[in-house]
């Protein structure tokens, strides 16, 4: 026979304190879980959204980032002239671009911060479809003036709209614009004039990275064979969105490794107390457990019973770390991105496949917190039970 569910349930309802502290105990450790993975997620999808597939990133050769990349401008030509290349117009489309990192003095916390500064020309914004002025305008060519990604908008000094911070010692660039690329990486940038960023750096004659857009993605192993196999050149090419998605690599192992050993430790004190909870509760229904086991119902129901018990416990903590964690969706995240060395700006992006592993965690807390207590009520003696 089986034992009824309302049981539990009844069981349950009657201890509210313990199965109340129980359960936010594990609605804890799902809670940080959760968020752990959603951050993880977020980095992921911002770098990740960053890249086309129908555009290439050339690279200098050896090169694991555009900061670390130098390309000579008759080697841009080149490779803007190879085979596979999409033409807009009379001109091919693509664009050198440079990149460095400058130190900001953060807003509403000590000390400085890395930001990704970008070189670009107008051909970025033909590359670049998604990206668009939401507040100003645009950076005009040659003048000392920047635009300022929207999740960067007014974390560090000077980057808000009409305010200005010095691009070098003594090279100061007003904020004329406010730009946004469908919650990409380069909404963590400032971009300004290529050529007022390598004057002001020293770096006339090369860029640091040459995007082109090709006839189609299919196109790309036919580019990239061009660009590699030319040894004058040491250049390689990759695809934008694999590009990104390495660049995304490290960052985001790096929070789902420390969430899930946050996670890891916070759910042996949960377990623990969930099991403490069984333990105390086994220890007050001594009677009920001889009761059943007179009225004929087997061992195996009783385990079945209480590890039933313990799994439903842990789910109602499950389900409420899991919908706290939403609310998690609607906060903005800033840490250096281990692959650029500059400040990014993250969301945590709630999945449902992420809210499902939350719970099977719990469930899983459930059946390792409950097992032994269930095996204890299991071999309790009828007789003595019944005597108390």
């Amino acid at each position: 026979m089986i034992i009824p569910l309302r049981y539990n349930l009844r069981s349950l309802f009657v201890r509210r304190a313990t199965t109340a502290a129980t359960a936010i105990g594990i609605a804890l450790v799902v809670f940080v879980l959760s968020s752990a993975l959603m951050l993880s997620e977020g980095v992921r999808r911002t770098l990740g959204s960053a890249g086309k597939a129908d555009v290439a990133i050339v690279l200098r050769k050896g090169s694991s980032a555009e900061l670390e990349s130098g390309v000579e401008d008759p080697q841009v030509a080149l490779v803007k002239a190879m085979p596979g290349v999409r033409r807009a117009g009379a001109e091919p489309a693509g664009s050198g671009e440079v990149v460095v990192v400058i130190a900001l003095e953060k807003l509403g916390a000590s000390g400085v911060t890395n930001v990704g500064v970008r070189g670009v020309l107008e051909a970025a914004f033909t590359l670049r479809p998604d990206v668009r002025v939401v507040a100003g305008r645009r950076a005009a060519p040659g003048a000392d003036e920047a635009m300022v990604g929207i999740r960067l908008r007014g974390r560090m000094k000077g980057l808000d709209l009409g305010q200005s911070f010095e691009l070098k010692k003594n090279r100061p660039v007003q904020v004329v614009g406010v730009f946004d690329d469908g919650g990409s990486a380069h909404e963590s940038e400032v971009w300004v004039d290529r050529e007022v960023l390598r004057s002001s750096f020293g770096r006339e004659g090369s860029v640091s990275s040459v995007r082109v857009r090709l006839d189609s993605p299919a196109s790309f192993e036919a580019f990239r064979a061009n660009v590699e196999q030319d040894k004058r050149l040491g250049l390689m090419a990759q695809r934008e969105t694999a590009y990104y998605e390495k660049q995304s690599e490290g960052t985001s192992l790096f929070i789902s490794v420390l969430g899930s050993l946050v996670a890891f430790f916070f759910s042996l004190g949960a377990m623990i107390g969930a099991m403490n909870t069984m333990y105390a509760s086994i220890a007050n229904r001594q009677r009920e457990i001889g009761t059943m086991r007179a009225l004929g119902f087997s061992r195996t129901s009783i385990l079945f019973c209480f590890l039933v018990e313990a799994v439903l416990l842990s789910l109602a903590g499950g389900a409420l770390g899991a919908v706290l964690s939403l609310a998690m969706g609607s906060v903005r995240f800033s840490m250096i991105n281990f692959a650029s060395f500059s400040e990014v700006v993250f969301r945590f992006e709630p999945t449902p496949q992420i809210l499902a592993v939350s719970l099977v965690v719990s469930m899983a807390m459930g059946v390792l917190g409950g097992f032994l207590p269930a095996v204890r009520a299991a071999r309790t003696s009828p007789l003595a039970a019944m005597r108390g």
